[in-house]
């Protein structure tokens, strides 16, 4: 757990420090809130904006009654982390479910440090573990613990059973950073729903493996999720067009769906060092931002 925090840490501290210096300190946007909240009601001033009059409360004759609003200064942050049988995939450390948990981590901290409450949902095929929205340090180390500790009782995978869950708990429009690896089907229609209610972020991890696959010949491949262990020509063309060639047409439509809908959408790839595609999603979430302001 120690070892945990203490990478954590200083993957963060890296973030930090490079935003800090390229972005001229406005790492803060990345979590920060874009929305109003309601506020109160006031009497009708002459200028106000006709739009803004609550008619219900002005119906009951005491006058013409404004609402009010407020910049929301508290933002809600979830987690949203599938922890299906498919996250296994590599070598002990650095499996995509390691890297699921040490992303998560990492935006746990950062959110944390910007005053976000922050809620997490890990999945496979139901619900995993639900950690409801809290601030402050001991609430991080609560979450990153939760994550190092976590067993899934499930190897199998329903993703969009998984985003049903988040909807049904997060009610109030939050920012959701949703890890997933993705290889699931039937989940467009929940996944355009998570990102028409709330600010969605999709992380997706990836294996070269999965889409690179070397010309082994005949060989014995386990199936994480079911536990079966099938004998695959992986030389062959039908090989590579019933398992390889889905896995890409599957990416293009999560990342057209995600440019559609207005979603952050970026692949991690688990070998490769992530800390710099993080920062490349912050830096274009900042861009974004700032263009609409």
């Amino acid at each position: 757990m120690k070892d945990l925090v203490r990478k954590l840490r200083k993957y963060e501290i890296q973030i930090r420090k490079a935003i800090d210096a390229q972005m001229q300190g406005d790492f803060k946007s990345v979590f920060k809130s874009s929305g109003l909240e309601f506020d109160d009601v006031r009497a009708y001033q002459y200028g106000d904006d006709v739009r803004s009059i609550d008619w219900n409360v002005s119906a009951k004759g005491h006058g013409t009654f404004v609402k009010t609003y407020r910049e929301e200064k508290e933002q809600n942050v979830f987690l949203l982390l599938d922890v299906s049988g498919s996250h296994a995939l590599g070598t002990p450390g650095s499996q995509k479910m390691d890297i699921g948990k040490e992303v998560g981590g990492i935006l746990a901290l950062s959110a944390l440090q910007q005053g976000s409450q922050l809620g997490m949902i890990c999945f496979s095929d139901g619900k995993e573990r639900y950690l409801k929205p809290g601030k402050g340090n001991e609430h991080a180390y609560t979450l990153i613990k939760t994550l190092a500790e976590l067993k899934p009782q499930s190897l199998k995978t329903n993703i969009g059973a998984g985003i049903k869950i988040c909807l049904n708990v997060v009610k109030r429009k939050s920012i959701i950073i949703l890890i997933s690896d993705f290889i699931d089907l039937n989940y467009e229609r929940e996944l355009i729903m998570l990102a028409k209610k709330h600010d969605l972020v999709v992380l997706q991890l990836m294996d070269k493996r999965e889409i690179d696959f070397p010309k082994l010949g005949i060989i014995p491949l386990l199936d994480k999720e079911t536990g079966k262990t099938i004998w695959i020509n992986t030389s062959s063309k039908a090989f590579r067009d019933r398992y390889l060639l889905p896995y890409l047409q599957n990416q293009e439509r999560l990342a057209k769906i995600c440019r559609q809908y207005q979603a952050d959408f970026l692949p991690i790839y688990v070998e490769q060092d992530y800390v710099p595609q993080l920062l490349q999603l912050f830096r274009s979430r900042n861009r974004t931002m700032k263009r609409g302001s």
